[in-house]
């Protein structure tokens, strides 16, 4: 059984920091690319960032400079440490896990979310 189970949301005053924490069970962590996604009330969920087996990361443009996702293969951890928060980052957040393979073969799964805060 795929678990997902994120942590590390609250509530912060705007330029402050948190950390969220992803830890991954029954999937085998190094094959996948964990991904950080949020959604705030009325919109669409969108995809903060995302590390791949391979160590390479990437970062949506709105949180480049203050976001850093980083994993650990040995942990089945990944992290969104987060900085200079700002009241528009106020979202729910998922930590998902991609196997990035073809067509039926392609697993993806998601985590309950934590919520996160930002007071102005």
């Amino acid at each position: 059984q795929v678990q997902l189970v994120e942590s590390g949301g609250g509530l912060v005053q705007a330029g402050g920091s948190l950390r969220l924490t992803c830890v991954a069970s029954g999937i085998i962590f190094s094959s996948n690319t964990m991904g950080w996604y949020r959604q705030a009330p009325g919109k669409q969920r969108e995809l903060v960032a995302a590390i791949t087996n391979t160590g390479g990361t990437n970062h949506t443009d709105s949180v480049k400079g203050r976001f850093t996702i980083s994993g650990d293969n040995a942990k089945n951890t990944v992290y969104l440490q987060m900085n200079s928060l700002k009241s528009e980052d106020t979202a729910v957040y998922y930590c998902n896990a991609d196997n990035k393979r073809w067509g039926p073969l392609r697993k993806i799964y998601w985590g309950q979310g934590t919520q996160v805060t930002v007071s102005p």
